[in-house]
C-alpha cells in the first residue's frame, strides 16, 4: 500500500498546509501533469487492464494518454464516453458490462462528477458480476451491502472540474424514473486523484464556475450542519476562503491556473468538512432532488437555492452565517444570503433563479409536496429551523432574491 500523500503546486500560497488525503486514499495530486503523474501511480498499483471512462468533452483532452496506455498495452478497452450528466442509468450500466467484458482490473476516470461517481459503481459492479450477468440498479446497489466486502479494483480520478466527487466513497445514480438514488461504502473510496488543470481549459462556465459554486455550497452546508464541530467549521471556513479567491479570479480570467487551484483546494477542505459527519447538509439534499427531478446541472441548483436556504434558517444559525460572512470579507451575519446571491450572480454560465431552469410554480409546489412528504423528517433533521409544512418549504423555494 502507497503512504498517503498530497501535492500540489508551489505557486499555491505558503498557509496551506498539507491537505489531509481522504482515508482509504492513497494519494492526491493537484496541479501536476496527468500522463507522468497517471502512469506513475499505475506503476505503484501494478495493473494491467485499464478501462477508462470519460466525458465525451475531455476525450480530445486524453488522446496521448490513451495512446500512452495502447503503447504499453495495458488499455483494456476503447474509452468509454456512455455516461451522462447526473450519472443517468442507462450510460452507466453498458459502463459496468463493458469493463466486465474486458476483465478491467483498474478503472480510470476523467471528467465531472458523474463520470467520478460512476467509476465507483462500476468497480463495485466489477467485483460482484456473476458470469453472464448484466448490470442492473439492484445488483449494484445490492452489491454495496456486501460483508465482508472483497476488495474492490483501484480508480485513478482525473476531474476536469470542482464538483469533488472524486474525494468521497459515495455515488449517485439517476434512475429512467428521474430519481436520485445511488450506492456508498467505504471501500469505493477512489485511490488516487489526479488534478490537472488543463483539463478545465476550455470548459464550458456552466461547468466550470457551476462545480466551483458547489465548493461555497459544501462549505457553508457544513458551517451550519447541525452535526458539525469547531474543527469542522474552522476546515469548511477556510475552504470557502479558498473557493471564492479562485471564483472571483476566474471570473477576470477563466483560465488562470493559479485560481482553479485554489478553487481545488478550496473544494477539497470544504469536502472533506462535510464528510466528517456532516454528509448530507440540508442544501446537498434539496439539490440533489432538484437537479433530478427537473435534470438541472448541480451548479445551477446551487446558484437557485443555496442564498434562499441560507435564508430560511438564518435566524436559527446567525451565529455561523456571521463567519460565513467573515470568510466572505463582509462582517454582517444578516448579509450571508445576499452575499452568496451577489456572487453567483457574477458568475457566467450558472442559473441564477428558477426561470433560468425552466421551472415554474407550479413544478415547484409539486417538488414542494414531494420533498415534504417523502423527506420532511430528514429535512427536519438537517435544518437549524425546522419545515412545518409544504407550504413553508414552498415559501423558501420561492422568495424572491430582492427580498434577503
Amino acid at each position: 500500500m502507497a503512504m498517503r500523500r498530497s501535492s500540489h503546486l508551489s505557486t499555491v500560497q505558503p498557509e496551506v498546509e498539507a491537505l489531509l488525503v481522504p482515508p482509504g486514499m492513497d494519494a492526491v495530486h493537484v496541479g501536476v501533469p496527468l500522463e507522468d503523474t497517471a502512469l506513475n501511480e499505475i506503476n505503484q498499483l501494478n495493473v494491467s487492464k485499464i478501462f477508462v471512462m470519460a466525458n465525451k468533452s475531455s476525450k480530445p483532452l486524453v488522446e496521448d494518454f490513451i495512446a500512452a496506455l495502447e503503447r504499453r498495452g495495458i488499455l483494456a478497452n476503447p474509452i468509454n464516453c456512455d455516461v451522462s450528466m447526473g450519472g443517468a442509468e442507462d450510460g452507466l450500466l453498458k459502463a459496468c458490462d463493458e469493463a466486465v467484458a474486458c476483465s478491467a482490473d483498474c478503472v480510470i476516470t476523467v471528467g465531472g462528477g458523474a463520470v467520478q461517481d460512476a467509476g465507483k459503481l462500476v468497480r463495485l459492479w466489477l467485483s460482484a458480476a456473476q458470469n453472464g450477468e448484466n448490470a442492473s440498479v439492484k445488483g449494484i446497489q445490492a452489491a454495496q451491502n456486501r460483508d465482508p466486502m472483497p476488495p474492490l479494483p483501484p480508480q485513478i480520478c482525473c476531474p476536469n472540474s470542482f464538483a469533488m466527487a472524486e474525494l468521497t466513497h459515495v455515488a449517485g445514480i439517476v434512475t429512467k424514473d428521474n430519481i436520485k438514488s445511488g450506492a456508498a461504502h467505504k471501500s469505493m473510496m477512489p485511490n488516487v486523484v489526479i488534478y490537472d488543470p488543463s483539463l478545465s481549459r476550455g470548459m464550458p462556465d456552466w461547468v466550470k464556475f457551476g462545480t466551483a459554486l458547489r465548493g461555497v455550497e459544501h462549505a457553508v452546508g457544513a458551517v451550519c450542519h447541525p452535526k458539525a464541530t469547531d474543527e469542522i467549521r474552522v476546515r469548511a471556513l477556510k475552504g470557502l476562503k479558498f473557493v471564492n479567491r479562485g471564483l472571483l479570479a476566474m471570473v477576470k480570467d477563466p483560465d488562470s491556473e493559479k485560481a482553479q487551484v485554489n478553487c481545488y483546494l478550496g473544494g477539497w477542505m470544504a469536502i472533506r468538512a462535510l464528510n466528517t459527519g456532516c454528509y448530507p447538509a440540508l442544501a446537498h439534499l434539496i439539490q440533489n432532488h432538484y437537479s433530478a427531478r427537473f435534470n438541472v446541472h448541480q451548479g445551477s441548483c446551487s446558484g437557485v437555492l443555496s442564498a434562499r436556504i441560507l435564508h430560511y434558517h438564518r435566524e436559527a444559525s446567525i451565529v455561523y452565517q456571521k463567519q460565513i460572512s467573515e470568510a466572505l470579507n463582509k462582517y454582517d451575519g444578516e448579509a450571508a444570503p445576499r452575499l452568496i446571491s451577489d456572487l453567483v450572480a457574477t458568475l457566467p454560465g450558472v442559473a441564477k433563479d428558477h426561470a433560468d431552469t425552466n421551472v415554474d410554480n407550479a413544478m415547484l409546489k409539486d417538488f414542494a409536496d414531494f420533498m415534504y412528504e417523502k423527506h420532511g423528517e430528514k429535512l427536519n433533521r438537517l435544518s437549524p429551523k425546522p419545515f412545518e409544512s409544504a407550504e413553508e418549504f414552498l415559501d423558501m423555494l420561492t422568495l424572491p432574491l430582492d427580498a434577503m
